[in-house]
């Protein structure tokens, strides 16, 4: 690695110090009054780390935008506001914003037929050397669009000099971030409908289990697995159709708006927009090179299924504990300890778990740096790709991992059955049966309360009392009430529209088996 040398000049001077000295001497007094050149070494790895990723540095070459400069600007400048070594991540879509645009100046008789087609000739084989891994990113042409244009130049001549009309790299850069983020909401919904399609087989492979369903973490009522399985399955349904409304909303071309104010020059943002997909040009040209609604929208929508993922991985975490021991992962969805030989750990769901943090903090990065911007483009915004970039890829990862996990853990049914007399899980049934005898529900509630604190106190459940023990408490109960005690009772009764009721959930997983094309 290289380590590069900074040198700076400084002339300073400071006080006398008094230097206290061992006993029995004189206290020195020191005079600094310095003024001399101080080399630091700085051991930088950033540069290394360009060159890691294909980033090159040669000598410096005159800027496309050098015309007005004299000299150019310091190493470290060019270090600090580079941002090829992340952005290249763009190269497809500044490449097919690029095939647009210079079919449109075309078009507009702004470039001759011949120029067009040199340049996507051009642009082809530099597409096809960055797939190839041929080509040289270099440092000293500062991004991705730079990049490009410049070895395109590079290629064929005066025609590249032309691409550039009526563009600057304020709507240029716009637009390859809106397709990126078009493009990666797309992959995005795809993970989310195979993890809901992992989810939706593993519920049916569990037809029938009942599991206590926890509120405050405590045992609460009795619930199909289906049915609690199907609650995230509607999580991220929810999740897919924001991440889709904001593929609406940024779908928006802001092409031809140029640095801010437009052009005058005739050109046709209409075929831009409709060559690129999008759904018509963006109204407002300075509104078009400053928003950044769309990146914080879609952030957003990946935080909010980053939190669903983490609640998901926190249930299947303690369900995989020893303390509940509901869930057993196999050893293709588990990691081992470094120390204890016995230890099975569900890693996977514990990242899914500690990964939404990054997302989380991603968005809470973007919304910080869009707060105190004033209109229209400033160089701040060149700081919003690499949170963009890192959300996505987490999201996908996590989609994906959850997937994988889902497809690898079986459901410990005797543990399950055994855990599931203990917390009185039919007590809302047992107070909904005196409801339908006429009993008032704070009545039930407080009937059923006592009948509770009778088991408690004798040490068993509410489908042990003896039918008289029952009538002790009130009156109203009959022999009938047998019928809602125990948990496969209090799971027929449930009745009610998106209920955990067995012909309830049996409708609810038959849509999403039908919606997901599952067979």
């Amino acid at each position: 690695m290289e380590s590069l040398a900074i040198s700076f000049t400084t002339a300073f001077s400071l006080p006398s110090l008094q230097i206290s000295s061992p006993v029995g001497h004189k206290p020195r007094s020191v005079s600094f009054a310095l003024t001399r050149r101080l080399q630091v070494r700085c051991a930088a790895e950033t540069m290394s780390a360009s060159h890691a990723d294909g980033v090159a540095e040669k000598a410096k070459e005159t800027k496309l935008w050098g015309g007005r400069f004299e000299e150019s600007v310091t190493d470290a400048v060019e270090r600090f506001t580079e941002s090829i070594s992340f952005d290249k991540e763009l190269y497809k879509q500044d490449i097919m914003g690029s095939r647009a645009h210079a079919s449109m100046l075309a078009k507009q008789g702004l470039m001759s037929t011949s120029d067009r087609d040199s340049i996507l000739q051009g642009l082809d084989e530099i597409e096809g050397k960055i797939k190839s891994g041929d080509f040289v990113w270099r440092t000293d042409r500062e991004d991705v669009h730079m990049n490009i244009e410049a070895a395109l130049t590079d290629l064929i001549g005066e025609p590249a000099k032309k691409l550039h009309t009526a563009r600057s790299r304020n709507d240029q850069v716009l637009t390859d971030f809106r397709l990126w983020c078009r493009d990666a909401i797309d992959k995005i919904v795809a993970c989310i409908k195979h993890l809901q399609a992992a989810l939706v087989i593993l519920a049916l492979k569990n037809d029938g289990l009942i599991v206590p369903g926890y509120t405050h973490l405590q045992r609460a009522q009795p619930i199909l697995l289906q049915h609690l399985l199907i609650a995230y399955i509607e999580q991220l349904e929810r999740d897919a159709g924001r991440l889709l409304d904001c593929r609406a909303r940024l779908n928006f071309c802001p092409l031809g708006a140029c640095a801010l104010a437009g052009t005058g020059l005739p050109i046709d943002r209409f075929m831009t927009s409709d060559a690129l997909g999008f759904t018509a040009p963006m109204r407002n040209s300075i509104d078009a090179v400053s928003d950044r609604d769309f990146v914080l929208e879609f952030l957003s929508a990946n935080s909010i299924t980053a939190v669903h993922l983490s609640r998901l991985g926190e249930e299947w975490v303690l369900w995989a504990s020893e303390e509940f021991g509901f869930i057993i992962p196999s050893d293709a969805v588990s990691t081992g300890s470094s120390i204890m030989p016995q230890k099975k750990n569900p890693d996977p769901m514990e990242l899914v778990r500690g990964k939404s943090a990054r997302v989380i903090g991603d968005l809470v990065t973007l919304l910080t740096l869009c707060k105190g911007l004033p209109l229209a483009y400033n160089r701040d915004l060149q700081e919003d790709k690499e949170p963009a970039f890192d959300s996505v890829k987490t999201i996908l990862g996590m989609l994906e991992v959850s997937a994988e996990f889902a497809q690898n853990i079986t459901f410990n049914q005797e543990r399950i059955q055994k855990a599931l007399p203990a917390g009185h899980l039919d007590a809302t049934t047992l107070a909904d049966y005196l409801v339908k005898k006429g009993v008032p529900f704070r009545t039930s509630h407080d009937i059923v309360g006592r009948s509770v604190a009778f088991c408690v106190s004798k040490g068993c459940q509410l489908q042990d009392l003896q039918l008289d023990e029952l009538r002790s408490i009130s009156s109203v109960f009959d022999e009938d009430v047998y019928e809602y005690l125990g948990v496969e009772n209090a799971v027929k009764k449930f009745s009610s529209y998106g209920s955990t009721g067995s012909e309830c959930v049996s409708s609810q997983l038959g849509y999403w088996v039908t919606k997901l094309g599952i067979n």
